[in-house]
């Protein structure tokens, strides 16, 4: 019996820690702190309370970004993968909203709706929804028509065809565009933060480095990255083998 490959993943974290304490060791605290440094300013940081409603913050913006971006970009995926007239009207849109930074739109959206909830979750909207609708667009496009033609020779209607054929077709997709548009939700989140926000992570980025706070910018960074690690490893990849198995059924 053949043993099972190891798995070096569980590596990768304690060697950029080796990596930040050897960089760290060259330069001032004041530049670049040690990780302990940064977990002293982390206890700061929770003892007050501050930490927790800052996190909150951002991920209410992203949940509520996030999520409409979804219902829309399905729609439009699917519409455009299904009608070729849709898909030609919406591609320039996209080819357009795609060239352009979402952090660019964050001065003019937050002169029309001000500083807020409300302008962030918008910023994420236009980051997360037209990459989604794209990846969408092209799993649904690339379902085979045999498929589709054996469906429909035996009487499937088109509420069957989409639970049957086109959904479990275009999972690796969907899974696909979430990632994509909740990454690029959470980079223009900071971002938007960063700009025009009283609270956040990216705030904290943001004012960790005008008062020359560098172990407060580290701070955000991890909690940054942090997040964006659980959501690949207790969301995404736990939706991916949810759908395999569905699919193998």
């Amino acid at each position: 019996m053949s043993l099972p490959k190891p798995n070096w993943g569980w590596a990768s974290l304690p060697f950029l820690l080796l990596i930040w304490v050897a960089l760290a060791s060259r330069f001032p605290t004041y530049i670049l702190p040690q990780p302990w440094e940064v977990a002293r300013e982390t206890l700061r940081w929770l003892g007050d309370g501050s930490l927790w409603q800052h996190l909150q913050a951002s991920v209410l913006e992203e949940l509520g970004g996030f999520c409409a971006a979804v219902v829309v970009a399905v729609l439009l995926g699917a519409a455009g993968g299904l009608s070729a007239r849709f898909r030609d009207f919406i591609a320039p849109l996209n080819s357009l909203f795609m060239a352009i930074p979402p952090i660019a739109w964050a001065p003019l959206i937050m002169i029309i709706f001000g500083l807020g909830y409300l302008s962030i979750v918008l910023v994420i909207f236009i980051a997360a929804v037209f990459p989604m609708a794209v990846t969408i667009q092209e799993g649904v496009q690339g379902i085979r028509g045999g498929e589709v033609r054996a469906a429909r020779t035996l009487g499937a209607s088109p509420w069957q065809l989409l639970a049957h054929v086109y959904l479990p077709a275009s999972l690796p997709f969907v899974t696909a565009a979430l990632r994509i548009g909740f990454s690029q939700g959470w980079r223009a989140l900071v971002a938007a933060e960063m700009i025009g926000a009283s609270q956040g992570i990216g705030w904290m980025v943001s004012t960790g480095g005008q008062i020359g706070n560098s172990s407060q910018v580290l701070l955000g960074i991890v909690m940054i990255g942090l997040i964006a690690w659980l959501m690949e490893s207790f969301v995404f990849r736990r939706i991916e083998r949810h759908y395999q198995q569905w699919r193998a059924q």
